[in-house]
């Protein structure tokens, strides 16, 4: 059995380890049986394309490249990296919360 996702799209990320240790981005899109993640601005690979109608010139294009969920951690709103539990808010809703500051994510 594997653990939950702790990340999903939209959520504001900060990069943990790797050549981008230390980066901050938006979270574009999660792959859950890969267990990655597409961060805005983060882990940018070179892609060579050819000529077609959405870009005639063809060449070479910059565009983000997966980065495994371990190597993410979530950042609260003040934009700290914090660990995040699951409790049930008042109107009885599993919500994600900051284990560091005990505030709910939205």
């Amino acid at each position: 059995m594997q653990s939950k996702i702790h990340i999903k799209k939209g959520d504001t990320v900060k990069v943990i380890a790797g050549n981008e240790k230390g980066a901050t981005g938006k979270v574009l899109m999660v792959d859950v049986k890969k267990r990655r993640a597409f961060v805005e601005g983060i882990n940018m690979v070179s892609k060579h394309t050819k000529p077609n109608a959405a870009n005639p010139q063809g060449g070479i294009v910059k565009k983000e490249s997966s980065i495994h969920l371990s190597n993410l951690m979530l950042t609260d709103a003040k934009g700290n990296a914090t660990r995040i539990g699951r409790r049930l808010n008042d109107d009885n809703r599993l919500v994600r919360y900051s284990k560091k500051t005990g505030e709910e994510i939205k």
